[in-house]
């Protein structure tokens, strides 16, 4: 819903506002560094509103793709999406390196860190109840249960895009999270409050995405702080 604008703040919309100072109040509970003057992100009226099947898409190619980074061999994977027809989902990206027969060592690790994106978009998709704080590496083996059990069109049916608003919040929150792990690594301190990079890395790509940040196919999503 689109709250207005506020006079008070330059223009910038109170459902932005109220987001991001929601945003802080869990960041400063949890012990985690806020920078007052961040940004805030869309509102619910800007973002770009993708559709369930859209995303079903998505969340299923991403972690057949990051199977082949952490080790499964390229016939298995490519028999995979053959049998999911996922194929022609997949990006220029994620498709070069299905079919590269020896990809190289950083390929393979950036690859499977997006299981973290895909435990991210699962959530956005209803399978996934929280993300809670993004300290830890997701559950992989229910991920791909989640996925196993159900064949394409089933999953799709299943799913069922969490509103907009919702998205936001967490895009919100991670974005934050985000610049508080950039700014520690910058001034070469530990990192704050048990946060991981990686995967604060990798919910931040996965909710620019779904918000539409920059309008960037999945490929070039930027995570600006």
């Amino acid at each position: 819903m689109n709250e207005g604008l506020s006079a008070d703040n330059g223009g910038v919309s109170a459902e932005a506002l109220d987001r991001r100072l929601r945003s802080e109040v869990i960041l400063r509970a949890e012990g985690v560094p806020v920078l007052a003057t961040l940004p805030v992100i869309e509102t619910a009226a800007e973002a770009l509103k993708r559709s369930k099947e859209e995303v079903a898409l998505r969340t299923l190619c991403v972690p057949f793709v990051a199977a082949k980074g952490e080790g499964f061999g390229e016939e298995l994977v490519e028999q995979l999406l053959e049998s999911y027809e996922l194929r022609p989902h997949l990006t220029p990206k994620e498709l070069a390196f299905v079919l590269d027969k020896s990809p190289s060592q950083h390929d393979r690790i950036q690859f499977t860190w997006r299981h973290e994106a895909a435990w991210t978009l699962l959530w956005a998709m209803g399978f996934v109840a929280q993300l809670g704080k993004p300290a830890q590496i997701c559950d992989v083996g229910f991920a791909a249960g989640t996925m196993a059990e159900r064949t394409t069109s089933q999953f799709i049916e299943d799913s069922e895009l969490r509103p907009i608003a919702d998205i936001l919040d967490q895009a919100d929150l991670v974005y934050r999270y985000h610049w508080a792990v950039r700014n520690a690594r910058i001034r070469g301190q530990e990192v704050p409050a048990g946060l991981d990079p990686g995967v604060t890395q990798e919910r931040h790509y996965a909710l620019n995405w779904l918000i539409g940040y920059n309008e960037q196919a999945w490929d070039n999503v930027t995570t600006d702080t």
